[in-house]
């Protein structure tokens, strides 16, 4: 379960393996069943997107195609209150590490307390937690509070041992840190990119390169030409007659 607070901007994307379009964001609410993104939010390709989130936006989303398939779904909690816990979307793989944040609005350096099942797990001065290697009995609801603030919603943790494979990749936008962008796509696999090296680094790679070959070259070359005069010369005292 994902957590937002009231009035932010939230983006969902729909996104298969091989990266074709023809998905639909669909979802469940208490005011409606199975309706799409062209009634209550804004349509672009495979993407859904709701400008300004309020409580009635809470609800189950998923990917649907044109053919019927559908993708895994994702629930979606709104709250006019002052805090949330971030947590991953997805279920969490046996063996990685969770990592909860508790935020508050306005933001604040308080620290956090976070709960399972109604139990205190620990305070945490920075406001995240990491849970590390967790496994099946690391399931549960969660939730966290800051003095002052109040408590978020509660979140069901799911873990799983199968590697998940799916359609639905959603990033949410928040409109009170401009540019900040939480991504819930593999739990604890973040994407990453590798730039390619720039132009002047790899003019200068050919450039040494082609310098060795000049200086290599020609040694070489006499090199071999010396071997040639040598063993010409050894022949030549074989054959002359003693």
């Amino acid at each position: 379960m994902s957590q937002v607070f009231e009035g932010v901007s939230v983006c969902l994307i729909c996104e298969d393996d091989d990266g074709s379009a023809g998905w639909t964001v669909r979802r469940n609410t208490t005011r409606d069943t199975r309706t799409q993104c062209a009634i209550w939010g804004e349509v672009t390709g495979s993407s859904c997107k709701i400008s300004y989130t309020v409580q009635r936006d809470t609800g189950v989303y998923w990917c649907e195609s044109r053919e019927g398939a559908t993708s895994n779904s994702i629930n979606l909690t709104v709250t006019g209150g002052s805090v949330i816990l971030q947590s991953p979307v997805l279920p969490v793989m046996e063996g990685d590490d969770l990592t909860l944040s508790c935020q508050s609005k306005p933001p604040s350096n308080l620290p956090a307390a976070f709960y399972k099942d109604g139990s205190l797990i620990r305070t945490e001065s920075t406001g995240h937690m990491t849970l590390h290697h967790v496994s099946r009995s690391d399931e549960g609801l969660y939730r966290c509070s800051i003095n002052s603030h109040g408590e978020s919603p509660p979140s069901w943790i799911s873990v799983t041992g199968e590697e998940l494979h799916s359609h639905f990749n959603t990033s949410f936008i928040h409109t009170v840190t401009p540019g900040g962008i939480l991504s819930a796509g593999k739990p604890g696999a973040p994407p990453t990119t590798v730039a390619p090296p720039p132009a002047s680094s790899s003019l200068h790679v050919g450039f040494m390169v082609l310098l060795h070959l000049l200086v290599f070259c020609p040694y070489f070359i006499s090199t071999l030409l010396m071997v040639s005069l040598y063993r010409r010369r050894d022949k030549a005292e074989d054959i002359a007659p003693q």
